[in-house]
This record gives C-alpha cells, structure tokens and sequence, in this order.
C-alpha cells in the first residue's frame, strides 16, 4: 500500500508541475531560447534527407517532405516546455514533431524511435510512441484500445495554409500538448523520457518557425530511460538520388532511389559484375558501418548446404552434402574495401546472414580464420523483413551483429586491402537497402 501511495502521489505531482509549467510559459517568457535562429540550421542534424530536404527561407524551416525522415537537435533535452509554429501547404499533409528521440533511424523505417506529436492536416494533435518507444495514453484509443496513442479532445486546427501554434510540456516522462492555446493531448510513463527534438518530413511540404525552448530542472533518469546519444555516425544515402555512389553505365532503373529505400531489381546492364555492384565513390579504412536489408522477392524453395562451425558443409555417411529445405528469396552481399573476397553475404542459407564467403571457402586460409568468418548462430528475421547489419572492421578484424546480436566476433581478414570502397552486390536477385550510416574509425 505504502509504494503504491508514493507511486500515485509522484504520477499527481509530475501531472500538477504540467499545468503549473505551461501556466508559467504564458505568464513568464524568461528561460526561453530559441532552437532555430531564422537564418539557417546550426544546432540541427539532417539524420537521412538530401540536403535539400530542410532548407530555411524568409525566416522558416521548409520541409519539401521527400524523401521521409527526420531532422533533429543536436544536443538532447529531458524536461522543457517547447514551443513552434507550423503550417502545411496542401491539405491533407502529413508531417510530425518527435521528443526524446534516438541519434538515427529505427531498424527498417524512415523514422526515429521516439515520441510522436502528430502534425496532420485534419488531424492535428495525437500523441502516441513509435518504433519501440512507449507511452501510457490519457485515454484509450476507442477503436485500438491497446495501441499508445493518446487522441487530443478537440480539434483546434486552423484551416491549411494558416500558421498553428503547439507547445509541448515534458516532465519526467509525462507530455503534454497544447494547440492553439488549449491542452488537448496528455501522455504518461515515456520511455524514454530523455532525447533529441526531431521534425518530420513526410510526404508533403510544410514549414516551421519560432521554435523555441524553456528548459526545466532534469531528473538524471537512468541509462534505460535515455534515448541513443549521438555516435558520430553520417547517412550515405540521401532517400532522393544516389549522390556519393559511382554511378556507371547500365545502372540506371535499376539501382533506384526509393524514398527511404534504394530498391535494386536484380537487372543491372552494367559490364561485369563489380560495375553491377553498387559502388561508393569514397574510399574507407576502418569504420563502423549500419546498414538495413531485406530480400523482398518472391520464396521458393531451394535445398542448401548445411555450414558447419570450421567453415566446411555437413556430410552425410556416403560423403555428400546433407542438405535441408528453406525459403529462399535470393543472395545479395557487401564487399568490403572493395574486395569480393571480403563479401559479407546476404541470404538464406540455415547458417544466416553475415558470414563472409570469399575466407570461408579459401581452403589455403589458416583454419582459425575459415572458422572465424562462420555465423555462430542464424540471428536473421523472417524472409521478407527488415535486418540490420552493424559491421566494425579495424585493420583485419572484423565485427558484424545482425539485428543486434553478434554473429562474427573479431574475426581475421589475411590480405584484405587496406582501404577502398563497399559496394552493395548484385547477384542476379532483388533486394534493398535502406539506413545507411558510417562512422569513420582511426
């Protein structure tokens, strides 16, 4: 009873600072700084648009909306009262504001995992958790009882094309939303209740100005509460066109941007298959790179070989390959500093995704090395879904995790080179690609 009590007396007097804050806000302007000065970006970060995507004009922040994602602050803020206008410039337009936002985009998605205030034309004001973050909704949705999606109490939308005013109250994982004036949307038990501040482009043009913030005393919440901070990675692909990779005759329709996807159809026309490939222009050494896939062809299915811990196929009592029946879509891979030895392969095979080809079947190689480069278990997600690649690869050792699980851990790489490109493969098979980021490495 006792912890009970204390719990519903916090839960009251976090909800009762909301009302005192943002009466404050109204009554008192000190402690505001702006987050955007009006004349261009700084203090902002273009997590995964083309340049072009978040311009300033005559004192506002343009979003053109493509391709989708985010824009988002530099630094990141706990509790505060943040304050912005918006307008969007075609009706039915889409966009939104994040809070307590991760450093970039979530597994398979445009977007950050975080915390939503809806910025819709005609349906301005939910608030609801995305991408694994949580919230506990004022009221239940009536129609999805179980989402986390908070619905405001009114409609206090101007008509489109006519500026909107939101302030947003974050305390200690609770959020609040007023439009135009009046709160009309309440979230509680935020996770996580510490972040970056991001706006969304989605779909269509909108503009923002007069974004401002009053910061409020933090609660120094626990590691688990606390969204990604920054870890210096910078987006490859910019969701519009392929600036930075190699672009070579043959390629073009089939190499495509897709908005947040760069969708390959498997067709390329280029001469041979490195110019198939897609290239980057730059050249690395060591980084850390993330990368989403997923093989989105049609299953069928295919016997593959059975890939043991030494790096050589099971054999049955006659000497031949036992084989086992899977759903296969296809075969995709990354080579690494340009080499196709150095191919971090994508596929099917029941040893899963991530082990590298070109060491593991190179019977010259020592065995430690043959072994090393062989998944310790299949960490892929279902045919047809997103994955996400996190390679580290220093010098020759290499450290690849498939959906944040470690499958090759420190491996050796005799003889790869000592820098060059990675090229996204072609094998003949459609696949795509999505949230590029590298972080370059001493």
């Amino acid at each position: 009873m006792k912890r009970l009590f204390f719990g519903s007396l916090t839960a009251v007097l976090s909800i009762a600072l909301i009302f005192a804050c943002t009466a404050e806000v109204r009554s008192d302007a000190a402690g505001i700084v702006p987050l955007f000065n009006g004349k261009n970006l700084d203090g902002w970060v273009n997590v995964n648009c083309a340049p072009e995507t978040f311009t300033v004009s005559d004192g506002n922040i343009v979003c053109t909306g493509v391709p989708s994602g985010v824009l988002r602050t530099a630094r990141m803020y706990e509790n505060y009262v943040l304050e912005l206008e918006w307008r969007h410039m075609k009706k039915g337009g889409n966009a939104g504001l994040f809070v307590h936002s991760g450093d970039i985009t979530a597994p398979g998605s445009p977007f950050t995992r975080s915390i939503e205030v809806q910025i819709m034309d005609g349906n301005a004001g939910d608030v609801f958790a995305i991408k694994g973050a949580q919230m506990r909704p004022d009221k239940l949705h009536p129609k999805r009882p179980g989402s986390m999606r908070s619905l405001p109490t009114e409609d206090r939308m101007n008509p489109t094309g006519q500026w909107n005013h939101y302030q947003v109250t974050c305390i200690d994982g609770t959020i609040s939303l007023a439009v135009n004036g009046a709160v009309v949307t309440r979230g509680y038990h935020c996770n996580p209740r510490k972040g970056y501040i991001c706006l969304e482009s989605e779909g269509s043009e909108i503009h923002f100005r007069n974004i401002r913030i009053k910061e409020l005393p933090g609660s120094n919440p626990p590691a688990e509460l606390v969204a990604q901070e920054d870890r210096g990675f910078k987006s490859l692909y910019n969701g519009l066109d392929l600036r930075g990779w190699k672009k070579v005759p043959g390629n073009e329709g089939h190499w495509v941007a897709r908005d947040w996807v760069l969708d390959y159809d498997g067709k390329s026309e280029a001469d041979g298959q490195d110019n198939q490939s897609l290239q980057t222009e730059k050249e690395y050494r060591n980084f850390k790179l993330i990368m989403d896939w997923r093989l989105p062809g049609e299953t069928e299915i295919k016997n593959w070989m059975i890939v043991m811990p030494d790096g050589t196929y099971l054999k049955d009592e006659k000497g031949e390959d036992v084989l086992v029946a899977v759903k296969n879509a296809g075969d995709s891979g990354i080579y690494l500093r340009g080499s196709s030895k150095a191919q971090v392969n994508i596929w099917n095979l029941p040893c899963g995704s991530g082990e590298i080809w070109g060491y593991r079947m190179d019977k010259d190689m020592p065995p430690e090395v043959r072994s090393g480069v062989v998944p310790m278990f299949n960490a892929d997600n279902p045919v047809g879904e997103w994955n996400r690649f996190e390679i580290t690869l220093i010098d020759e050792v290499v450290t690849i995790d498939v959906n944040g699980r470690t499958v090759i851990r420190e491996a050796k790489l005799p003889g790869i080179p000592e820098q060059g490109t990675f090229s996204l493969q072609h094998h003949g098979d459609p696949v795509q690609f999505a949230n590029i980021y590298i972080k370059e490495l001493p």
